[in-house]
């Protein structure tokens, strides 16, 4: 998979586009004062004054550097932090060289076989899996990464309850495409074999072959009717099981890992106020999950940065996102990282790219 077939340009979030400046209205000079300052922005995290441009290969003198730059300023592409520093790209300016002049890097041979030896070596374990492509993505781009479960529309094919200990059990849901969801939980006092059976059979009778959520409204009605019927244990057992794999309400579950990270970044604790305001945007739960269903809609990675989404706007922050899918190409659910408007696209990009992919392959294998 070459660089190219990772990020077409048309699978890329394009929220700017059509309100800012286009590639075609900077002239050569300005192109390449522009992405110079991108890049050693994305490098540093630093302001780009023009004797620094100046020292680093243009052959302008400062004065038309400084013009260029200022031109490029009121175009909305360029900002500065204050009046006597160098220029910064606004979140405007992040997304046009994303667009048109960012070269997206590749993933080292090793890095491959280690996301895929990583991801199989859960099989075909649908929580494992997911939790282990979180923890591959926060580990490989430096940052936070969140996956959001799909809405979970194949079959029940089996459930069983296995005693782990006096007080713990595993919940396990088979479903019809291959795919396994564990739960653990504590068992209720007294629970005996005989009652983790009951309760195994109990489900396996109404929900083979039904959906969670086709199922859900029957399956709370059916067990206040069979509570006579059914050991106290193992109707608790039921409930504790049902509300485990929410299946009320089909309840999305959302993993965030690597939020340390983003206190690692260089310029973390000279902005602690742009951090905490991440921090608190990783606790939306709904809105993130939101958004990386936007994500299920195309069929490449998707990039928002700061005010593109509400989400991030006063943190500033950035999401590099793409979907998984099914073996017939049918979109699951999404996995991206997050952090600073400054990450390392060329690299982040490919890495969340060939993650979901083989997410996608593990999961429908």
């Amino acid at each position: 998979m070459g660089a190219l077939e990772v990020l077409p340009k048309a699978d890329v979030n394009s929220s700017f586009l059509g309100r800012g400046p286009s590639l075609a209205e900077l002239d050569e000079r300005a192109r390449d004062i522009f992405r110079r300052i991108v890049e050693s922005y994305l490098e540093s995290g630093e302001p780009v004054g023009s004797r620094t441009l100046s020292k680093a290969g243009i052959h302008l003198s400062p004065a038309s550097i400084r013009n260029t730059m200022q031109d490029l300023t009121q175009l909305g592409l360029l900002g500065a932090p204050h009046v006597s520093a160098g220029r910064l790209p606004t979140h405007a300016g992040l997304r046009l060289f994303v667009d048109g002049l960012l070269e997206v890097g590749d993933i080292a041979e090793e890095e491959r076989r280690s996301i895929e030896a990583r991801l199989r070596a859960h099989g075909r374990n649908y929580d494992d899996a997911l939790n282990e492509a979180s923890a591959i993505l926060s580990g490989l781009a430096g940052a936070a990464s969140v996956v959001v479960t799909p809405i979970r529309d194949a079959g029940v094919k089996h459930v069983e309850f296995v005693a782990l200990g006096v007080e713990r059990t595993l919940a396990v849901m088979v479903f019809e495409d291959g795919t396994v969801e564990n739960r653990l939980i504590r068992l209720p006092a007294g629970v005996t074999p005989s009652a983790l059976q009951e309760a195994s059979n109990f489900l396996n009778a109404r929900l083979r072959g039904r959906t969670l959520v086709e199922a859900a409204a029957d399956l709370k009605v059916q067990l206040e009717t069979a509570r006579r019927e059914l050991d106290s244990t193992a109707a608790r057992l039921v409930e504790d099981g049902l509300a485990a794999w929410s299946g009320e309400g089909e309840e999305r579950a959302l993993i965030v890992r690597g939020r340390a990270n983003l206190l690692e970044e260089p310029q973390a604790l000279e902005d602690l106020e742009r951090v905490r305001s991440l921090f608190e945007d990783l606790e939306e739960k709904e809105q993130l999950i939101q958004l990386l269903d936007g994500v299920r809609d195309g069929q490449g990675v998707r990039i928002f940065i700061g005010a593109e989404t509400r989400l991030f706007s006063l943190s500033g922050s950035a999401v590099i996102a793409a979907p998984y899918m099914t073996g017939s190409q049918r979109v699951v659910g999404a996995i991206g990282v997050i952090g600073p408007a400054r990450l390392n696209y060329a690299r982040v990009i490919p890495l969340v790219d060939y993650t979901a992919r083989v997410l996608g392959q593990v999961m429908n294998a």
